[in-house]
This record gives structure tokens, C-alpha cells and sequence, in this order.
């Protein structure tokens, strides 16, 4: 008998999803409880997440405010489901757990009640997901889908040819008109599932980098890769300027030594400035790369300036933040005990630093700040 009101319960929670034609026409509890039509977001591009707090995929909150907070103005949402289907990795009330992710992620996006992804109490968004893209398998290049694979392996050697959740993080990618685009497994490199929201929000990914870009202050000790600080300063170099007569010099600094050399004089010399920064690690706003830009005495600045800005578009399309600095080209050109780091560079007498870029992997997401379209006339004569 009971197996029989089970299986009513998943017929019936199959009729529903298949009644349906798209996402939008669905309807699920908010996170007060109360009940809530998904066709608000009606024309949008979705990502929706079945969640835990408790996983070992957890930092993936993080990823996803990163891509809320990039491409939310661009018409994207990220739809937060919390789920303790899954090792009971998800305790607690969805308020429990919406102060938990908002204290320790700073999540803006919205988060949903809980629910239940599988079986005959499946909320029927998540049928309907299902029956719209399958499981599509683990990253077996990647240590953790390896460990998953098996995981399930042990306990349904056919595990891997039904559609059910298999783990926490679970991603579908949903198109403007209510379609499952993709489904991403948690064990999906984040930049995959960014590609795919780019593709679905149809964004040029030359003006996604421009408009996600941010001045970036806090940085993981995480040296830049050599063949990506090669690739930002070609960018560089094949920014247009006047004449072709490329009016500068670039100096790529891949040596933390002279970074926190260099630093230790700045700390004597500066006091006031680094008792600003609580996080202080080192003058270039704790980068563990700088690129120092160099020009003709006198000349070639707005040269220049082209160039770093396709340096900083080239690091930001590579995953990597920058903060265009003057402070420190002036104290390296000033001190006097700053003077040998200076010669480290290698600059000729008649150049001079006319600005340094820090580079490296952010360890911040701030937000973008007001722009004033007011500035911007559009003249018709």
C-alpha cells in the first residue's frame, strides 16, 4: 500500500511538471514561505541551484554572487534552492540558512524554501528540470568527480543513465523563453557554467570584461601564471597609438623577494598609508604581480593609457583582477632608498614610470559603483 501512495505521489508530481511548458510557468515558496510565480522572472536568462551549507561544494556560493553581481543588470538571476537530500548537508530553517549565507557570503541573490529534488515529494520545478536535461556525468579530470563517481558507483553501478539530482550544487542554465538550456554537475568548472550564461544572455564577451571589470584591492597570495602575465602584456602592446610609434616600455615583475623588499622601504616611509589598510601585505595594494608602465619623459601618456587598459580587459577576460596605481610610480621615483629596486627594472634615463598596474587572482568582489549616464550626450545634427 505504501508503495502504491508513493508512487501516486511521483505520478502526480510528473503530471504537473509535464502539464507545463516552461520554467515560468511554475510556482514555488519564497523564502517566508509564501507562494511565489517563477513567470516574474519571466524573460530572463536562469540559473537555478539546488544548495547545502554544509558541503564540500559550499564555496561555490561564492562563484555564484560572483556571477549574479556581473551579469544581474544584463537581464540574469541565479534561483537558490536549498535541499538536505544529500548527506543532510543543509540543516536548519531556510531563514537559518539564509542569514548563514548572507553572513558569510554576502549573497544577494534569491534564495527559495527548502525542498526535496528527488523522489515522490520532488517539487515539480525540479520534474520538470529533469525531464529536460538528464544527468550529464561528473568531471572525472577533477579529484572530487572521481571521488563522486565512485561514491555512487558502490551503491547503483547504473547510477549514472536516470536523471535524478546526484549531489548538492546541481546546476540548470535556463534560456529568456522558459527552456533548460544546460545542466552543469557541481563538480563543473565555474568558468564553463559563466560561458554558458554568457552564450545565453547573447553578451560579447569583450563588453562582458568591460562591464564586470572592477578596481580590485585585496589579492590571494597566489602568484599570476607566466603564460597569462605573457598573454596581458601582448594585449598590451597591440593597443593602437599614434604613429605606430609605441611610446613605451613594460616591465612585468614576477619576483615577490622585490615586491616585499620594496614594501619594507614604502612601510618606513609611509606609516600613515599602510595603517589604512587592515590587510596590509604589500604597496601594490597586496598584489604578488605588478606591471610597471613606462613612457618618454614628458610625452606619450595617452599612448600609454590605451595600453593599460588592454592589459587590464585582457587580466580581467583571464579570471584576474587589477587596480591601476600612480602612488607607488611616484614613491619608486622619489625615494631615495627606493632608488636601487628602481634600477632593478631596467628603465633607460630619458623613461620615466608613468603608471604600475597590480595583477593578480581577486580576493574581493566589489560592487560596481554609480555611473553618471548624464555625462553622455547623443547629438543628431
Amino acid at each position: 500500500m505504501k508503495t502504491f501512495y508513493t508512487l501516486m505521489l511521483m505520478l502526480a508530481s510528473f503530471s504537473v511538471a509535464n502539464a507545463q511548458d516552461n520554467v515560468f510557468d511554475f510556482d514555488v515558496n519564497d523564502e517566508i514561505g509564501q507562494l511565489m510565480a517563477l513567470s516574474n522572472y519571466r524573460g530572463k536568462v536562469l540559473l537555478i541551484v539546488n544548495t547545502a551549507t554544509r558541503c564540500g561544494f559550499t564555496p561555490q556560493y561564492k562563484e555564484l554572487q560572483a556571477l549574479y553581481r556581473r551579469y544581474h543588470d544584463m537581464g540574469f538571476e541565479v534561483l537558490d534552492f536549498p535541499c538536505n537530500q544529500f548527506g543532510n548537508q543543509a540543516p536548519g530553517s531556510i531563514k537559518e540558512i539564509h542569514e548563514w549565507c548572507t553572513a558569510n557570503f554576502d549573497i544577494t541573490f534569491p534564495q527559495f524554501d527548502k525542498i526535496e529534488v528527488n523522489g515522490p515529494n520532488e517539487q515539480p520545478l525540479y520534474t520538470f528540470l529533469k525531464g529536460q536535461k538528464g544527468f550529464g556525468g561528473f568531471d572525472l579530470n577533477n579529484q572530487t568527480g572521481k571521488l563522486l563517481h565512485e561514491m555512487m558507483l558502490k551503491k547503483d553501478p547504473e547510477y549514472a543513465k536516470d536523471a535524478s539530482i546526484k549531489w548538492n550544487f546541481t546546476k540548470f542554465l535556463v534560456g529568456r523563453d522558459g527552456k533548460v538550456i544546460a545542466r552543469y554537475e557541481p563538480t563543473t568548472p565555474a568558468d564553463v557554467v559563466e560561458l554558458g550564461v554568457q552564450k545565453a544572455l547573447g553578451t560579447n564577451a569583450v563588453i562582458a570584461s568591460i562591464m564586470e571589470r572592477r578596481s580590485i584591492r585585496q589579492y590571494k597570495d597566489t602568484p599570476v601564471e607566466h603564460e597569462k602575465l605573457v598573454t596581458i602584456a601582448e594585449c598590451g602592446i597591440n593597443a593602437p597609438n599614434g604613429m605606430n610609434a609605441q611610446p613605451w616600455l613594460v616591465r612585468v615583475v614576477e619576483s615577490q623577494k622585490w615586491i616585499a623588499d620594496v614594501t619594507e622601504v614604502y612601510k618606513k616611509s609611509q606609516p600613515e598609508m599602510v595603517a589604512r589598510d587592515k590587510n596590509f601585505k604589500n604597496m601594490f595594494r597586496n598584489a604578488p604581480n605588478v606591471i610597471v608602465v613606462c613612457t618618454p619623459k614628458g610625452r606619450g601618456a595617452v599612448d600609454a593609457g590605451l595600453m593599460g587598459e588592454n592589459m587590464m580587459l585582457a587580466a580581467q577576460s583571464l579570471g584576474l583582477g587589477t587596480c591601476c596605481l600612480g602612488g607607488p610610480a611616484r614613491f619608486l621615483s622619489s625615494n631615495q632608498e627606493a632608488l636601487p629596486f628602481l634600477k632593478k627594472l631596467e628603465i633607460p634615463d630619458d623613461f620615466e614610470i608613468c603608471f604600475i598596474i597590480a595583477v593578480g587572482y581577486p580576493d574581493e568582489a566589489p560592487e560596481a559603483k554609480p555611473r553618471d549616464k548624464e555625462k553622455i550626450k547623443y547629438l543628431k545634427m
